[in-house]
């Protein structure tokens, strides 16, 4: 019988390893392809975000054992080991001999004369097992690199940031797979009337720190259910949802998004602006547009306009025309390592300096559409310097005309910090438990 899981975690890791793809967007599109049942999908699920995880550590237990390197082994075999050793080392229910047997059938498939040495190097880390604890490598930033399976980069320069033992917690933190948060679609249902209903269905949620907040305890299929084609909620972590509270708008507004694709943090203002006012919401692919609109339908909501436009480009049609802005940047994502693993891999220094260019250049054209006495917020999902504490200072400093303001009196207390009075706010995984997140508020002076 074919090994259908264990086929889509390793097909999806080549994918990712060779083209780049998304974890996400590939994995459910060898489900769908394979039709696997919701329990093979909880379990391909597992092995593939595990083994990008930890692939650092894997790797390093794998090198060990491949005579002429990792560098030499098609992103087939590679990948089918990788998945191999993640089972032995972090799958107690998955006996060890069936996952060497597993990955052996799986590297036939394609690459049957590299069976016998993948049987060989599997084997090999069986009888050794204790490697996988014993990292002998006496370079500090290198071995807890490999140890906690992040790049030597970040490594070095967080803790050079924040210290040795908060960039340890944070690694650790990143290592775990986040809670399941949703945001109730208020403008549909209560809070109080959506739990009532997962209740008794046997579905069990917790409240969350924000009023429009539920957690869901193990659900992993709920994005099929009744209430969520209904919109009724929609996934978003809760430190998304501060921002738009932190921007705080309000019915008959006119707001931007300057960029607003996937949509949450558009949708969620326009709930809080009870469906009433303007949201032009903008992005450079039309079928993110597409997106947003399907979902605004969804969830009951006709404020927002989307219109296709190039953020780091300035118009003058807009000039002076919101009472609010929001600036939400691409950035280099190094909040939702929890979410989405393979980030790690893909960002490195270069690409934090290249986004906080482009950050710049959309803050500054947003800053011109902000009506006077108006307020622009701007937010990231990442946790460097780079792109948030030092693009909202040379920010300041080009634009006199705009001051941080003060926004503890939106941020429940399970979130605040000494920041807050300052005007921004910066949430980390292992502190907040949300993902790691940048916010901070201006409002503009003349």
């Amino acid at each position: 019988m074919e090994d259908k899981d264990r086929l889509v975690a390793v097909k999806t890791l080549c994918d990712i390893d060779e083209k780049k793809s998304y974890s996400n967007i590939k994995l459910n599109y060898y489900f769908k392809k394979y039709d696997l049942s919701p329990v093979d999908r909880a379990f391909s699920t597992e092995i593939l975000y595990g083994t990008i995880r930890w692939r650092l550590r894997i790797d390093y237990v794998i090198s060990r054992f491949a005579k002429n390197g990792i560098n030499k082994i098609s992103p087939w075999v590679l990948n089918s080991i990788r998945i191999a050793i993640y089972q032995i080392f972090f799958m107690d229910r998955v006996p060890d001999f069936a996952a060497v047997d597993r990955s052996v059938e799986i590297v036939k498939q394609k690459e049957p004369r590299a069976a016998s040495f993948t049987n060989a190097v599997l084997r090999n880390i069986l009888r050794n097992k204790d490697i996988f604890n014993s990292i002998n490598v006496k370079d500090k930033y290198k071995r807890l690199s490999i140890e906690y399976s992040h790049p030597e980069w970040f490594v070095k320069k967080f803790i050079n940031e924040l210290g040795e033992e908060f960039t340890i917690e944070l690694m650790k933190k990143n290592n775990t797979p986040s809670e399941l948060t949703a945001r109730v679609n208020t403008l549909k249902i209560s809070k109080e009337d959506l739990v009532k209903i997962f209740e008794s269905k046997g579905i069990e949620v917790q409240n969350g720190r924000l009023h429009e907040s539920i957690i869901f305890n193990g659900y992993s299929n709920i994005e099929k259910s009744y209430e969520f084609n209904n919109g009724y909620f929609i996934i978003q972590d809760e430190a998304s949802m501060l921002s738009s509270k932190i921007l705080n708008p309000m019915p008959s507004e006119r707001i931007i998004d300057m960029c607003s694709a996937p949509g949450g943090k558009t949708t969620h203002m326009a709930q809080l602006m009870t469906n009433k006012g303007e949201i032009l919401a903008f992005d450079i692919y039309e079928h993110k547009l597409k997106l947003i609109n399907e979902n605004a339908k969804k969830l009951g909501i006709d404020i927002i306009k989307t219109q296709l436009r190039d953020a780091t480009l300035y118009y003058e049609d807009l000039k002076d025309s919101a009472d609010k802005v929001l600036v939400d940047a691409p950035c280099s994502g190094l909040g939702l390592i929890r979410k989405k693993p393979e980030i790690r891999w893909n960002i490195n220094e270069n690409s934090i300096i290249e986004l906080s260019k482009v950050q710049k250049a959309i803050i500054n054209n947003a800053a011109k559409y902000v009506k006077q006495k108006g307020t622009l917020l701007y937010s990231t999902c990442t946790i460097t310097k780079e792109e948030n504490e030092n693009i909202i200072y040379d920010f300041l400093k080009n634009n006199k005309n705009f001051d941080l303001i003060d926004i503890c009196d939106y941020i429940p207390k399970e979130f605040k910090n000494d920041d807050c009075k300052k005007g921004f706010l910066k949430l980390y995984p292992n502190i907040n438990n949300c993902d790691g997140f940048f916010i901070a508020k201006f409002e503009r002076k003349w």
